[in-house]
């Protein structure tokens, strides 16, 4: 990845949007410090105040669950088969806190309470594969919350839901980040999603920020060719249907390989030779909205 630039204030929700491949979920194992190796993170990823990238093993293992919690993509397979539900929530809280485990026990059952699990009493015994898909996304939601974070990482929280339980997912963290006044980093491939729930969008390209603003800067006023490509390929009940989708012509560079200067160049209608040469800054289109294309700025100016 290449000048990756994140900033999540309290309370506020970030969305990141991207498609597979972008590099999204990569950035929030970054900020958890759970990349293996040989990746590693260049830069500095600060905390209230502390550079997690100087932090050592024993002083992340401490935020990890307390101060920065994640909700990891496939809760099937992040749930453990083999132990109860309310037995892994139990744990996460021992893990940080010195309670008894009939404290934790109950803990656990307020948690699943919290995040509207019906009779928490009895779904602490189940199973993960006793339960819906909706149900263990919730278990995952109440094992990361339970410790009360301060950030908390939702990496594709709904993806395989059904969008009748993904609405109810999407209210249930909107509920949770207004009463605990969670700060959210809320990654998606989904831009339907993203708009519902972030107040700040970072648009994703081949490990790159290429544009962020505010969700009305991106779904009004979108300024990179990226993100105008993928706007323009979502669906809505206007179109018409004789004609197919629009989509975005090319593939995204391998990672291993990118260009020296802008990944997206290949694919962009608005080329220009020097976006070949070296990767563009981040340029203000307007105050707080940033992208990365200065050809987009100079065509906005009458410059091109």
């Amino acid at each position: 990845m290449r000048e990756l630039n994140l900033a999540i204030a309290p309370g506020e929700v970030l969305g990141v949007v991207g498609e597979s491949g972008s590099g999204k979920s990569v950035a929030s194992l970054a900020v958890m410090r759970l990349l293996p190796p040989p990746a590693r993170v260049c830069g500095d990823i600060r905390f209230d105040g502390h550079d997690l990238g100087t932090a050592s093993d024993a002083e992340m293992r401490h935020l990890r669950g307390s101060g920065i919690a994640m909700i990891f993509q496939e809760p099937m397979t992040a749930l453990n088969p083999v132990m109860r539900v309310g037995d892994q929530i139990a744990e996460a809280v021992r893990a940080h806190e010195r309670v008894t485990r009939r404290q934790a026990a109950e803990r656990a059952v307020e948690a699943l309470r919290t995040v509207a699990i019906a009779e928490p009493e009895q779904r602490v015994r189940a199973y993960p594969h006793q339960l819906s898909g909706g149900m263990r996304q919730r278990v995952m939601i109440a094992m990361a919350v339970v410790n009360r974070p301060r950030l908390l990482i939702a990496d594709e929280p709904t993806t395989a839901l059904d969008v009748t339980i993904q609405a109810q997912i999407l209210e249930l963290l909107g509920d949770l980040r207004e009463k605990f006044g969670l700060a959210m980093l809320f990654i998606s491939h989904d831009l339907a999603v993203v708009s519902q729930v972030a107040h700040r969008i970072a648009v994703m390209y081949a490990g790159s920020i290429v544009e962020t603003g505010s969700r009305q800067d991106i779904f009004a006023a979108a300024a990179h060719p990226y993100t105008r490509g993928l706007l323009h390929a979502v669906p809505t009940l206007a179109a018409d249907r004789t004609r197919p989708l629009p989509t975005i012509e090319g593939t995204v560079p391998p990672a291993m390989a990118l260009p020296p200067g802008c990944a997206f160049e290949p694919r962009c209608a608005l080329r220009q030779p020097e976006c070949a040469r070296a990767l563009p800054p981040l340029i203000e289109f307007s105050p707080g909205h940033f992208a990365r294309c200065p050809v987009a700025r100079q065509a906005m100016t009458g410059q091109v």
